[in-house]
């Protein structure tokens, strides 16, 4: 395209400077940047894009999607460039393993699927990530969470209360367990545990990071969520973080949560809050074979509080609901809501609604302790 351009203007023997700047720009990115994505991703109103091999590239701005004019010379620079993505976080992806979560330098998610399991060419699919922080402060501004909640959750963090975020896919996860880490004490010791490094806790100087590995391409040295928060346990953390829970890490979660590693966080994939229970309850059991009653016992006394995340019909994410877990009886887990997101219509296209106030919190040990 660019060859194109300058054959059709050379024949006037006149470039106009500002052609000439995005031609260099354009070369720049192609021979030492990531070619065309890096436009994208230098473009901070985009919060997702979406590589569907050669032929098609769509973006997410303010929540509605859009095709991108611009393609890819080959098949084969865009292989390069996931190639690319992948060794710069550690991580191999080829034919032989085909698909690859990967994450970039400002910790923005990647996942990486190559041909033969992509049939239309390498796909690769980028959640973007804000370069400055997310605090509280901001998410009240948009209207994801009352001041009042806010002032709530800070008060539940700074006394320990062990939190679990749930919610769907791009419902706010990881922003807002971001936003909670601002009211962690700055003199506590905190170890985060991620598939992919993507937490940005702020203002920790006592912070230690680890990342899962991926096995070579001999099927050695993995190094999966397990390990490394049985391997944080004897790190001394005042709180362990564990990013997001899958599958079998979900046990080694609850028994750092139940061995004296208060106001630990987690978050995890759910419709609801009581999906999320039973999400839980599926990945444990992935792990070891134990009763159910013993699952549920070890939720129960591990986890205090769940804050439900969702994203609206109006493409804005909001806290939906607040519970607290207050023990296991007859069979069940009990919760009950403390915050309930109750919906007012909409306007201008926008949902109207507010955090109300349902109950009283029951179980006030870690609050008097803590002071409050």
């Amino acid at each position: 395209m660019i060859y194109q351009v300058l054959e059709e203007y050379t024949k006037d023997k006149y470039i106009p400077l500002r052609m000439k700047m995005e031609f260099g720009r354009d070369l720049f990115n192609a021979f030492r940047k990531l070619d065309i994505l890096q436009e994208l991703l230098e473009d901070e109103s985009i919060t997702e894009i979406m590589i569907n091999g050669l032929e098609n590239i769509f973006v997410e701005k303010g929540g509605e999607i859009y095709q991108y004019e611009k393609r890819f010379v080959s098949r084969k620079k865009l292989e390069d460039i996931a190639q690319q993505i992948a060794s710069g976080c550690n991580r191999t992806v080829n034919e032989a393993e085909p698909i690859v979560d990967a994450r970039l330098p400002d910790g923005s998610r990647v996942n990486l699927v190559l041909p033969p399991v992509a049939l239309n060419g390498p796909i690769i699919t980028i959640r973007k990530f804000p370069k400055e922080g997310i605090t509280m402060k901001r998410l009240i501004a948009w209207g994801s969470i009352s001041k009042e909640a806010a002032e709530f959750l800070e008060k539940l963090v700074k006394a320990k209360y062990n939190m679990f975020i749930s919610g769907g896919t791009g419902s706010g996860k990881t922003t807002f367990l971001n936003a909670l880490s601002q009211f962690i004490p700055e003199d506590e010791r905190i170890i985060t545990i991620e598939d992919n490094a993507e937490l940005k806790l702020q203002s920790l100087p006592n912070l230690v990071r680890l990342e899962a590995r991926n096995a070579n391409m001999e099927g050695e040295g993995e190094i999966d969520i397990r390990e490394l928060i049985r391997t944080a346990l004897r790190m001394r953390p005042d709180r362990v973080i564990v990013g997001e829970v899958r599958s079998a890490e979900t046990i080694d979660m609850l028994q750092a949560m139940n061995t004296g590693h208060d106001g630990s966080l987690s978050t995890g994939h759910g419709n609801s809050p009581k999906d999320m229970i039973g999400r839980l309850e599926t990945m444990v059991l992935m792990g070891m074979e134990i009763p159910i009653e013993a699952v549920q016992r070890q939720i129960a006394s591990g986890i205090d509080i769940i804050i439900h995340l969702g994203r609206m019909r109006d493409k804005t994410r909001k806290v939906l609901e607040i519970l607290e877990i207050t023990g296991y009886e007859e069979g069940r887990i009990q919760m009950h809501t403390l915050y309930e997101f109750q919906e007012k219509g909409s306007s201008h296209g926008k949902v109207r609604g507010s955090l109300v106030k349902k109950e009283e919190l029951q179980k006030k040990e870690k609050l008097l302790a803590a002071g409050y």
